[in-house]
C-alpha cells in the first residue's frame, strides 16, 4: 500500500452551480462522504482522508458557497445545502454511504438519514447540531470554569442573528473566519492554513453563506422550519440501527464530553471515542485519531456486512 494517498480536487456541475469535492481511495471500495460545516470546506478533513482511504472511497465535497464551490445567488438557508448536497449525491451516482460529519455537516446527515436511512452505512459525527429549546442550550457546559467562555459564545452568536450586527461582523470583518474558527482550535493555525480557509471568502458579498449559517441555528423554536426539520431527523436518528461513532473533545463547544456520553448511550449501536483536550474544529487537533479510528470503524463493520446479508 502506498503511503502517499492521492487527494484530487474535483468539480461536477449541479443545480446550475459548480459544487468541488476532494476525492481519494479505491473507486470500489465502500463509498464514505464527509461533511463539514461553517466556516470550513472539505480542506478540514486533508489530514483525515488520507487514513481513511484504504478502506473507502472517500468523498469530501465542499458545500456550496464554500470552498472551491460555485456562490449562486440563493438564501443558502439549510434546505438549500440540503438540495444542492442531494443533487451532487445523484451527479455522483452515490447509492450508499458511510457519512463522518461535524458541525452544520451533522444536520445534513441527520437529515439524509432520516429521509433515506438505507442509503447509510454508518453514522460518525462530533460537535453536531440539535434543536436547541433554549439558548441555555447553546455552548452547553456542566463544568463551572468553562460558563463564562459559554455565556461569551451565546453573545456573540445573538448578534450574529442580529440584522445589521451580523452583517457588520461577519460580512465586513470576516468574524466568523478570523474569529471563530482559530477560537474553536486548540493549536495555532499556520498562516498556510489561516490563508486556506480565508480563501473563499475575499469580499463581503462572498461571505453570505457563512452569516446564514449562525441565523439557521434551530434555537428557542427559531427558525421554525429549522427547529422542526431537525426534530423529525433527530427522531429518527433516536430509532435508527445503523452503526454510530461518536467523537468528543474536552471541554467541546456544541456537545460536553457529559452531553456526548448520554447522548451516545441514548442511541442505537452508537460507540464514543473521547479524543481528549478539544473545543468545536475536531479535525484540526485530532486528525490522527479521527481517520485511524473512522478507517477501524469501517474496516470492521465491512467484515462482517456479508455474514449480516446471508
Amino acid at each position: 500500500m502506498s503511503q502517499q494517498t492521492e487527494i484530487q480536487i474535483r468539480k461536477a456541475s449541479v443545480l446550475g452551480t459548480t459544487m468541488a469535492y476532494r476525492s481519494a481511495g479505491a473507486g470500489d471500495a465502500p463509498v464514505t462522504v464527509f461533511l463539514h460545516g461553517n466556516p470550513t470546506s472539505s480542506y478540514i478533513w486533508r489530514n483525515i482522508l488520507p487514513l481513511v482511504a484504504p478502506v473507502a472511497h472517500c468523498i469530501a465535497p465542499d458545500l456550496v458557497g464554500f470552498g472551491q464551490s460555485g456562490k449562486p445567488d440563493i438564501a443558502y438557508r439549510f434546505l438549500d445545502h440540503v438540495r444542492h448536497l442531494d443533487a451532487l449525491i445523484d451527479v455522483l451516482g452515490i447509492s450508499s454511504a458511510y457519512l463522518v460529519a461535524q458541525d452544520w455537516g451533522t444536520a445534513l446527515a441527520f437529515h439524509l438519514a432520516a429521509r433515506r436511512p438505507n442509503f447509510v452505512r454508518g453514522l460518525a459525527f462530533m460537535e453536531f447540531i440539535r434543536p436547541m429549546p433554549t439558548w441555555q442550550d447553546f455552548h452547553h457546559t456542566e463544568v463551572a470554569e468553562e460558563l463564562h467562555h459559554a455565556e461569551a459564545a451565546r453573545a456573540v452568536f445573538r448578534k450574529f442573528r442580529t440584522p445589521g450586527e451580523g452583517e457588520a461582523m461577519i460580512l465586513e470583518a470576516n468574524a466568523f473566519v478570523e474569529r471563530v474558527l482559530p477560537g474553536g482550535i486548540r493549536r495555532k493555525l499556520s498562516e498556510e492554513e489561516m490563508a486556506s480557509y480565508r480563501a473563499p471568502f475575499p469580499t463581503p458579498e462572498s461571505r453570505r453563506p457563512v452569516l446564514a449559517f449562525p441565523r439557521e441555528l434551530p434555537i428557542a423554536g427559531e427558525p421554525a422550519d429549522v427547529y422542526e426539520t431537525l426534530q423529525s431527523a433527530h427522531a429518527a436518528l433516536a430509532k435508527s440501527s445503523y452503526p454510530k461513532l461518536l467523537f468528543t473533545g474536552e471541554p467541546g463547544a456544541l456537545v460536553s464530553p457529559e452531553l456526548a456520553e448520554r447522548f451516545a448511550a441514548s442511541l442505537k449501536h452508537c460507540a464514543l471515542v473521547r479524543l481528549g483536550p478539544g473545543l468545536h474544529f475536531l479535525q484540526e487537533d485530532h486528525p490522527e485519531a479521527i481517520g485511524r479510528s473512522v478507517a477501524g470503524w469501517i474496516a470492521g463493520i465491512e467484515a462482517v456486512r456479508p455474514q449480516l446479508a446471508a
